[in-house]
């Protein structure tokens, strides 16, 4: 190929059937359990498990695909909170705590690959060797946020292809460092400490006194227009610059899932663009088509609905 050509596929979260449809529409063909494209790449954004009815398919089909070298795949932040779970902290707990909400967001992981299996361990290895983001000539991909100084700061816990060395990932999950606020922000988002009083509950009943900020969107300056997921108390929040600016200036395009966009997949922005569109929440799961473009272009998405029409 003399220019690239990939595909890069938003958060699956264990719906392999929508999977499965969705390389097909792309124009993949499964041969010896693998997916294939004779002139295209695919990439996964992350967040194969948690949620979804059959994750130890969509756990097969990808990792075939990247053993194969049909795909490459970064690590979302439920893969990278799997790994958590299991890790002791080596004070008689766990790295990531036991509590019922963690439980709860945890459970169908654990129930559909018998925790403390053979299969398991086999599923948090391959977790562990995922990239935290890739780049190419051209593009970015990463799971949640692309935010250069948060890169810099995690660098030095990662190795030449972007995975967490052994002690890098100890670090990163060591509540308090400086590898652990870093992964927090490029896996799972920039957060802002709302005003004193407010709070938000999110998808999943959760009160939240932190918002998540639209970093893709170079106009979103104070909380009223950065904040997401508050939009029927939007005009409660003060008009006032945020604390941090994590918002993305550069030209580069970058493609990243997490957000549970509503609707129909749609470009966020020209150089910006969430492939996240709810699949676990009967919405669709989405691609984006990329052959070197430098502006991203809605009719490059393709997407199919989370439950089939047949």
């Amino acid at each position: 190929m003399s220019e690239p050509h990939y595909d890069i596929i938003g958060d699956v979260h264990g719906h392999a059937d929508a999977l499965r449809r969705l390389l097909i529409k792309l124009g993949y063909t499964e041969s010896y359990y693998v997916f294939q494209h004779d002139t295209r790449k695919a990439i996964f954004v992350g967040d194969f498990v948690d949620r979804g009815p059959d994750q130890r398919e969509v756990l097969r089909i990808v990792r075939n695909m990247c053993e194969a070298d049909t795909a490459s795949a970064v690590l979302g932040n439920h893969e990278f909170n799997a790994i958590a779970w299991a890790r002791p902290n080596g004070q008689g707990g766990f790295l990531r705590e036991r509590s019922e909400k963690n439980k709860r967001q945890h459970a169908e992981f654990l129930h559909q690959l018998e925790e403390g299996s053979r299969e398991y361990y086999d599923a948090l290895h391959w977790f562990e060797q995922l990239p935290v983001w890739l780049e190419f000539p051209g593009l970015r991909v990463i799971h949640a946020c692309w935010h250069e100084p948060s890169c810099a700061d995690l660098r030095p816990y990662l190795d030449s292809r972007t995975r967490f060395t052994e002690e890098g990932l100890r670090e990163a999950l060591r509540r308090g460092s400086t590898a652990y606020a870093a992964a927090k922000i490029l896996m799972k988002g920039p957060e802002q400490r709302l005003p004193p009083g407010m709070s938000f509950f999110d998808g999943s009943g959760h009160e939240r006194h932190d918002v998540r900020i639209r970093w893709w969107d170079p106009r979103a300056t104070t909380f009223r227009q950065a904040a997401i997921g508050v939009d029927d108390r939007i005009g409660d929040l003060p008009d006032v610059e945020l604390p941090i600016d994590f918002r993305y200036m550069e030209s580069t395009p970058v493609l990243f899932g997490h957000y549970w966009m509503e609707g129909e997949p749609t470009i966020t922005f020209s150089n910006a663009a969430c492939l996240d569109f709810r699949v676990a929440r009967k919405g669709y799961l989405t691609a984006y088509r990329w052959s070197g473009e430098r502006e991203l272009s809605l009719e490059r998405l393709v997407y199919v609905p989370a439950e089939s029409m047949s």
